[in-house]
């Protein structure tokens, strides 16, 4: 610890020892060593312009421009923000008092509705509805199957006589239609039944 001092140069300065001993207690709160702890505390009165003559209170005018400067900026936050909040938000809770109000006014005159107790389904009730869903389903499937099968049986591949080949539907415009309309309707078939 002697070797990182050995580069200053050091002074001795005569103080009376009560201050002296106050010193020291407030350095050992402060810093590792006096030296730092005066300079802190020199540092922090010339970087603040103050004077330790000087009272820290409101008697310096710069202090009193910063204090001022602070409490207008206080007092337009309330104005412009604090306060049209608060007033939102009280006639929003005026509206929603008066919403239940008439709430409550309305039940008591028409009377609560009752929906009644949904109707529960046992397990194996349950089971049988979803079977029957799957096998209608099922149905469903293979029928449109067979439809795309005969679809798929009436493409007839005819050759290009200057490009490319293409595939032709042997269907009549109406017999189209009608299979056009079954496809259209096909996202009915899925809805659950009651």
């Amino acid at each position: 610890m002697e070797k990182t001092y050995e580069k200053y140069r050091f002074s001795a300065i005569s103080i009376k020892k009560e201050i002296a001993d106050r010193f020291r207690r407030y350095s050992k709160d402060v810093s590792k060593s006096h030296s730092e702890t005066l300079e802190a505390m020199l540092n922090f009165f010339k970087w603040n312009n103050l004077s330790p003559n000087e009272n820290l209170g409101v008697k310096k005018d710069d202090t009193k421009k910063r204090i001022n400067a602070l409490i207008a900026i206080i007092r337009n936050i309330e104005k412009e923000q604090t306060l049209p909040t608060k007033a939102m938000l009280d006639i929003l809770f005026q509206e929603v008092s008066q919403m239940e109000s008439h709430s409550k006014q309305w039940k008591e005159q028409e009377g609560s509705f009752d929906f009644g107790a949904p109707e529960l389904l046992t397990r194996d009730a349950e089971l049988e509805h979803y079977r029957n869903r799957y096998e209608e389903m099922q149905k469903e499937l293979s029928h449109y199957k067979n439809r795309v099968e005969e679809l798929w049986n009436q493409l007839n591949y005819v050759k290009g006589t200057f490009g490319k080949g293409y595939h032709k539907l042997d269907m009549d415009k109406n017999e189209l239609e009608n299979f056009k309309k079954s496809l259209n309707h096909v996202h009915h078939h899925y809805r659950t039944k009651s």
